[in-house]
């Protein structure tokens, strides 16, 4: 617990309940509004939710087939989604006969498929009567409690692609196909495990879920309010450590969190009240604790849901994918820092008197626990077991670890609300996995993914340039709408097959289109974690969001670097071809500066405020040594000739930039 002292006579800068009710609004819109339920249905959910996180718990250490696990992960997910999640707001906080009859229905379609055995799987292709009949219902649900849990807009995508599967014949050219009747795009979507119950539902059922009850155990022991107040108590009073604060919470805050939305909430909470103090404009603060909040989706070991789904794709562990994200993720909260740093400056930041509950030696020796509940999922990977094997053994150590102190410790009632809480925290994703194993489905049934890398590769003239950017554009463009899951899901089987066609390598493809599906965290008009920091500091959500994209471009850039740069994939740990560690320690230093130099002309800021000449040439280092493909071209098309590119004038432009300044004379206007 901490708290900021304000000298006698003053205000207390505090959040009014009216500020935490619209951003408890957004959390609701980003995990979905659900029924605040108590009596007999109160109960009657809770056990479904428990027996549902049991259920998993022992999946993971017990062997269960893998068609009875996905069927009844989905089976309790639509239960829970239709009891929990109302027809509509009017609706809220009651159970209605129809939420009971759809849960009824999904557990009589999931008892009809698992019944069936083999000769029910074997009609994939060829389903009879009542397959087509079970099959449809089930769709409708699925189609349903998506639309409950995240909204309208991933349902209707699936239908698009429904249609476009059956309307195959009569589409232009070169979108034509043979085109599915009815009766066999239901065998493949319900009865194969290559459509709704497919890759994506796999991975709800045997990591996301998971790592929703690991998180719910952290917290419900405490974890999340310690690494906040821990985060507060390293960083003092200065006049930066409250951006500082939301850098380091934020990072901690991954795990226990699991929500981009969820974590700017929790921070700004805390922290807003210390950012106002110092002196921070509130659209700035808000922008940065959105940013702060983003980075929690991006933050080893607990990333996404998406990277679970990179991992399946890819058929390589998890762990190789935390390895993969360590850098970017370092890159991306240095570029955070780097702007935390100019803001004290740019708005002449104020000392903050602050003074915690617990000094930071006594805090870590009460609760430092938390931190080996956070690496033990890392730790049980890197000596040898599953990743569902170590989230597992990663609870139990969590469990253990609460009893150390008696305020922490998960005692029944705490106990029963983690299980609970973890269930219910893997619906949205997992109702989202689902519908988006629709579009998988249709995807490779018709073919679609080669058919539209062609077109991009088309319309790019084969420039990997091009299409990288195309690409970008295009999971940026769908994000908009849906989920970080749902985007990265669809880009994943449509988009990624024209970068890996262009030679980029197939972990890179897929690590560039997760960082994009993840920027729909930011923008509009899905910009929920913009939107909620606004309401917490009382801001414009449209500035708001302007500055967290300010925040987070710079970074952003860096993806590009994993799919043209020879050397990028350096950058996922991974040695470039024919090359050594040296590339890989070379290629982070050249990204490393040139964040640095985007981060200044972001905020108009070096060692003062910059000129518009400045910033201009800032950008320019930038982009050399960030993102050098683009200038090459721009150049090359400019002057008719191939050039040798070398990272040299982005380092000299960024020093001679700061010698420049450190020769003038400080500017003492105001920010």
């Amino acid at each position: 617990m901490t708290t900021v002292n304000t000298p006698p006579g003053s205000d207390p800068t505090v959040i009014s309940d009216e500020a935490l009710r619209k951003a408890e609004e957004f959390i609701e819109a980003d995990e979905g509004a659900t029924n605040r339920l108590g009596g007999l249905a109160g109960q009657t959910v809770t056990v479904i939710a428990i027996a549902m996180s049991l259920f998993h718990l022992y999946a993971a250490y017990a062997i269960v087939p893998t068609q009875e696990l996905r069927y009844t992960h989905v089976a309790f997910t639509l239960v829970l989604s239709f009891l929990l999640f109302p027809l509509a707001a009017r609706f809220r906080n009651r159970v209605r006969w129809w939420d009971v009859i759809p849960g009824i229905l999904a557990v009589a379609t999931i008892a009809y498929a698992l019944s069936g055995g083999d000769d029910f799987t074997d009609r994939a292709t060829t389903p009879d009567r009542w397959d087509v009949i079970v099959g449809i219902i089930f769709i409708v649900l699925v189609l349903e409690a998506t639309r409950r849990t995240t909204g309208a807009i991933m349902p209707v995508v699936a239908v698009f692609f429904i249609a476009y599967a059956m309307l195959g014949p009569h589409l232009p050219a070169p979108w034509t196909h043979r085109g599915y009747d009815l009766s066999r795009l239901v065998g493949h979507l319900f009865i194969t495990l290559e459509g709704i119950f497919g890759v994506a539902v796999d991975v709800s059922a045997t990591l996301i879920i998971l790592f929703t009850i690991f998180g719910a155990f952290l917290q419900q022991s405490g974890a999340g309010k310690f690494f906040i107040d821990f985060s507060l108590a390293m960083m003092g009073g200065k006049p930066n450590s409250a951006g500082r604060t939301v850098v380091l919470s934020s990072f901690l805050l991954g795990g226990p969190s699991g929500s981009g939305v969820a974590t700017t909430v929790m921070i700004g909470t805390v922290a807003y009240p210390m950012m106002k103090k110092a002196g921070f404009e509130k659209n700035a603060a808000g922008g940065l604790l959105a940013a702060g909040g983003l980075g929690a989706i991006l933050s080893p070991p607990v990333l996404g849901a998406a990277a679970f789904l990179i991992a399946e794709f890819l058929k390589i562990s998890y762990l190789d994918v935390i390895w993969m994200a360590t850098i970017p993720t370092c890159l991306y909260y240095l570029s955070l820092l780097i702007m935390v740093e100019l803001d004290a400056k740019r708005f002449h930041a104020r000392d903050v008197d602050f003074k915690p509950e617990l000094s930071l030696g006594t805090m870590t020796k009460r609760y430092g626990f938390h931190f080996i509940s956070l690496i033990a999922v890392v730790f049980f990977m890197v000596i040898g077991y599953s990743p569902a094997l170590s989230v597992f053994y990663a609870i139990i150590t969590t469990f253990a670890l609460s009893f150390l102190r008696k305020d922490t410790a998960l005692m029944p009632p705490k106990l029963k609300r983690a299980l609970a809480d973890g269930s219910i925290g893997a619906l949205n994703a997992a109702t989202t996995c689902a519908c988006a194993g629709i579009v998988v489905g249709i995807v490779t049934l018709t073919g679609l993914g080669l058919k539209f890398s062609s077109i991009v590769i088309a319309y790019a003239g084969g420039s990997l340039l091009l299409t990288a950017i195309y690409t970008a554009l295009i999971v940026w463009i769908i994000g908009l709408a849906v989920p970080v899951t749902a985007s990265y899901i669809i880009c994943a089987v449509i988009a990624a097959p024209a970068l890996i066609k262009l030679g980029v390598p197939d972990y890179a493809a897929h690590m560039f289109i997760f960082y994009y599906a993840v920027l729909s965290e930011v923008s509009p008009p899905t910009a929920l974690s913009p939107f909620a920091a606004a309401a917490i500091t009382g801001g414009d959500p449209y500035k708001t969001t302007l500055q967290s994209w300010k925040y987070t471009l710079p970074a952003f850039l860096v993806p590009f670097v994993f799919v043209l740069d020879p050397q990028g994939v350096g950058l996922l740990l991974n040695i470039p071809k024919g090359g050594s560690w040296v590339d890989v320690a070379e290629i982070t230093l050249k990204t490393t500066l040139g964040l640095m130099a985007l981060a200044a002309a972001a905020q108009g800021w070096v060692l003062r405020r910059t000129t518009l000449i400045e910033r201009g040439l800032l950008i320019l280092s930038g982009l050399l040594l960030v993102f050098p493909s683009l200038i090459e071209a721009l150049i090359e098309a400019a002057i008719g000739r191939d050039i040798s590119y070398t990272y040299v004038p982005g380092v000299l432009i960024g020093l001679g930039v700061l010698l420049w300044q450190a020769k003038g004379p400080a500017l003492q206007r105001p920010a």
